[in-house]
């Protein structure tokens, strides 16, 4: 089908899988006739369409593997939610066909009916994820006891949020102390901690696994990518990297690599980890901004008579949707390197979301010109966000990395796709409407831990340390290389100290001593500024 983003590749045959489960069973040195033991800790959307994609994969070799998921036991699911997994189930016929086959239909109904409640651990075992509701999965096996979850395991997948990971773990590592041979451990989180003494550090989950637990760092990588959990166990083609060892990573790639899903591997564990956590800084900060101006866009509008009442909300909706994909979009559109060779200082990608959104004047044809003046609007606001924020992710990963270039596609790439859908974004979103306030804490209904939230404070604590100043460039004094930051610093007075209302990310991109994004890119460029024990190097 043209258009399609699925890969026309067959479906692996059961000697193919096989001969993979073979190759990691004599890796990990596996006696016949034990199966390989997988479990993933955490049931978030996508610790859980991890574990299902390897069950739809490999499930039906049960002499040969046994994949299990852990969960916290006795979550409630609200009376809202069950009701809309009731319609969820009621639309999908093999979901439905499944169920009734397994008699567990009828638990349902009355959870729509208020007569029962149903509990997370639950509806997991039929193949329903709290977090990702509307995408049903696979069956899996659930088990809420952490130590017979552990025990015995070969692979653990950490589903966990980075908040989250130090603490589990370190339960872990109790029930660890007995084993004769460590077990490999892949990180699905993306988030980061920051450690101030005695020294400003970096500190991903793969490093808090390895503290906690003893683990050696050779036993333990990093799964990460630009990817939308449903989307990716609905087959839209996807890629991911799994990053550490050469020992594990390439055996384990192939292992988890699907038609639909490419796994590459590379052997820059920390800093990759790292990039993943830095994008979610600044996707929450992107929707908050986009939602602002729609607003500052619709009473802009509102005195035009023939933009009033119903066709003004639709000029509101288009503009929030399309001024938001335009944006996202552009930061794709010309080359994924942003840190050098091209003519243009290497900031081509603002260029690009400005051009992108020129193809929306089409739509004059349905609303008229007066739409299309008002996205392209929204498009160049958001760009100049974009410009801000690329800048300064662009600024911090030369003072992580030796060569920062190497990481500019899968940076932009996560970003990209976090912007679009992820949970990040929408939760920035949400606060900027007053659908959520920050006293509710980092999570969001049906969507889990936002951990951008985290990384935010994260970032500005280790970044503003006077011990890791850097020269500024103007000045010629001594700065915390968080002063070059001021995107970073205000959606930490936002975020975390909540000085300023969200408001407040349009204000300080009207501050007329901010400098040109582009500057900072010089600044980066020309400047030594990498700091290797950033990363513990």
């Amino acid at each position: 089908m043209v258009g399609s983003t699925h890969n026309p590749s067959p479906e692996p045959t059961d000697q193919t899988l096989i001969n993979k489960l073979t190759t990691l069973r004599n890796l990990l040195q596996k006696p016949d006739p034990e199966p390989i033991r997988i479990v993933c800790i955490g049931a978030g959307a996508w610790g859980s369409v991890f574990t299902a994609m390897l069950q739809d994969t490999y499930g039906h070799l049960r002499h040969l593997i046994n994949l299990r998921i852990w969960r916290r036991e006795r979550r409630p699911v609200d009376r809202a939610t069950a009701e809309h997994l009731f319609d969820v189930i009621n639309s999908r016929e093999h979901v439905l066909r499944r169920l009734l086959r397994r008699c567990a239909y009828l638990k349902y109904v009355e959870a729509r009916l208020g007569d029962r409640t149903l509990f997370a651990d639950e509806i997991l075992k039929d193949g329903f994820c709290l977090n990702m509701i509307d995408t049903p999965i696979c069956p899996l096996k659930v088990v809420t006891n952490l130590q017979e979850a552990v025990w015995d395991a070969d692979i653990v997948i950490n589903g966990l949020p980075s908040t989250e990971t130090k603490a589990v773990f370190e339960e872990i590592s109790l029930y660890w102390k007995e084993r004769r041979s460590f077990p490999v451990i892949i990180s699905l989180a993306k988030g980061i901690e920051a450690e101030l003494e005695p020294v400003p550090r970096i500190i991903t989950p793969t490093q808090l696994i390895h503290r906690v637990t003893g683990v050696p760092m050779e036993n333990i990588l990093y799964l990460g990518g630009p990817n939308i959990a449903s989307e990716v166990y609905n087959k839209e083609y996807a890629n991911a990297r799994i990053c550490g060892s050469e020992k594990w990573r390439k055996a384990l790639a192939l292992f988890m690599r699907q038609p639909h899903f490419i796994v590459w591997d590379n052997g820059d564990l920390v800093t990759h980890e790292v990039m993943g956590g830095l994008k979610n800084v600044y996707a929450i900060g992107a929707d908050i901004f986009q939602f602002i101006i729609t607003l500052k866009l619709w009473f802009d509008v509102a005195p035009f008579p023939h933009l009033k009442g119903f066709k003004g909300v639709v000029v509101a909706v288009l503009v929030v949707v399309q001024g938001f994909l335009n944006g996202a979009c552009g930061l794709a559109g010309r080359g994924l390197n942003p840190l050098g060779g091209s003519g243009d200082g290497g900031f081509s990608m603002v260029t690009a979301a400005l051009v992108a959104g020129r193809w929306w004047y089409w739509s004059k044809v349905v609303v008229g010109g007066m739409v299309a003046a008002l996205t392209n609007e929204s498009a160049t606001s958001k760009s100049v966000y974009f410009a801000h924020c690329t800048s300064e992710m662009i600024f911090i990963t030369h003072l992580l990395t030796e060569e920062p270039e190497k990481l500019a596609g899968p940076l932009l790439a996560d970003t990209y796709v976090t912007l679009l859908k992820g949970r990040n974004a929408l939760y920035g979103q949400m606060l900027a409407k007053g659908a959520l306030s920050l006293d509710m804490g980092d999570s969001i209904k049906g969507k889990g831990t936002i951990q951008g939230v985290s990384a935010v404070k994260a970032f500005y604590e280790l970044l503003s340390q006077p011990s890791i100043s850097v020269l500024h460039p103007e000045e010629k004094k001594p700065v915390a290389p968080v002063e070059l930051c001021p995107i970073l610093k205000k959606l930490y007075s936002i975020l975390i100290t909540r000085e300023f209302s969200p408001e407040a990310i349009l204000q300080a991109l009207r501050d007329e001593t901010m400098n040109d994004p582009r500057e900072r890119i010089e600044i980066a460029q020309s400047h030594a500024f990498y700091i290797p024990s950033l990363l513990g190097q």
